[in-house]
């Protein structure tokens, strides 16, 4: 199928951190594209900018847990990339505010689509849906480690989650896979897929900044207690994004290749611990490393939030797949330097 100029792209979450770097891809890299909505509960005036003579930038301030709202929306919308949702690394918001954003959210997106014949749907999940598992099991790239997971999404692991957002997530991404080929409205077919992002980091990253604010209150140390040999992987904002917009013109292109698929997002950057990771961009403002004991810091992450997060478990998760690429062309926009670089200079803007 040829998909025809002057589709109607809404975005769920649309002014949020990956939101953002979606917006300005739309714009400058998908030429059937009139429109694009972006919806949230907090709006960004200036993304309105980003619109171009060919593209026109709407913003929508609503919330996803309100039907009508979630429906007037997406009345004559072609497309939703459903990117809307409640992340909670700290561990403090209540679980049945996780499920209503996150579960009930994605409900309403998908009760909108059949309504009213919106035909196709991706569905940002996260790659938390599938671990790592409380049990701490590690999930290799393939060559990792002798006998090791193949690391892609076929493989079997033991899924078992019992914090809030990773049963959110997993839930809704069962919605949306489970609607794939449901009848909607007009006599047509829905059509879904989800994208499993691992760590994201790239310019506006809200954690990134946090670390730098701790580092900041510490006089510069930062705790260091995880083992070297702990890795995970995390993936440049922009190809996340990329990665979607190519998924939407496929999904459209090849409805029956793409309906109902899972695809781990990935690309060419270092897998390291987060640690290690992020003191890529940090360690020019001075910041040093202190390592503590393992034993001392499970104390400590009884009261310390960040160090909750971090500790919780000590799993290597990363992953090794070229799903994306033989299903819709899917290559990285940008290398690995390029991300650096890009990352950085935003990083470098925390002095201002």
């Amino acid at each position: 199928m040829t998909v025809r100029p002057g589709r109607v792209y809404l975005v769920t979450g649309g002014c949020g951190f990956l939101g953002q770097h979606l917006v300005r891809l739309l714009v400058e890299k998908e030429e059937t594209v009139s429109e694009v909505r972006l919806f949230d509960l907090h709006v960004d005036p200036s993304l309105e900018q980003l619109g171009a003579e060919r593209v026109k930038i709407r913003l929508i301030q609503g919330d996803i847990t309100d039907y009508p709202t979630v429906r007037d929306a997406l009345q004559g919308a072609h497309l939703v990339i459903h990117s809307a949702s409640l992340v909670d690394v700290w561990y403090r918001i209540p679980e049945e505010t996780i499920r209503a954003v996150n579960v009930h959210g994605t409900e309403n997106v998908l009760r909108a689509c059949e309504e009213l014949g919106v035909q196709y749907l991706v569905y940002t999940s996260s790659m938390e849906v599938v671990g790592p598992n409380v049990k701490g099991d590690h999930f290799y790239r393939q060559g990792c480690l002798t006998g090791s997971f193949l690391g892609n999404e076929d493989t079997e692991y033991n899924v078992f989650h019992d914090m809030a957002y990773p049963k959110s997530k997993a839930e809704a991404e069962r919605l949306v896979l489970n609607a794939n080929g449901k009848q909607i409205s007009g006599g047509k077919v829905l059509y879904t897929c989800a994208l499993r992002p691992t760590g994201i980091y790239g310019e506006n990253h809200q954690l990134m900044k946090d670390f730098y604010n701790r580092g900041m209150k510490t006089g510069g140390w930062i705790l260091r207690g995880i083992p070297e040999h702990i890795e995970h992987g995390r993936v440049y904002a922009g190809n996340v994004a990329w990665m979607h917009l190519l998924a939407c013109r496929s999904l459209q292109e090849r409805p029956l290749l793409l309906g109902g698929q899972v695809y781990f997002c990935y690309d060419d950057s270092p897998y390291k611990s987060y640690e290690d990771f992020n003191m890529q961009f940090l360690s020019g403002f001075g910041f040093r490393e202190v390592r503590i004991p393992m034993w001392l810091l499970w104390a400590a992450a009884t009261t310390n939030d960040l160090l909750h997060m971090l500790l919780r478990p000590l799993t290597t998760f990363t992953v090794s797949t070229d799903k994306a690429r033989r299903h819709f062309g899917y290559q990285p926009l940008y290398s690995w330097e390029e991300s650096r670089c890009r990352t950085l200079a935003w990083v470098q803007t925390f002095r201002e």
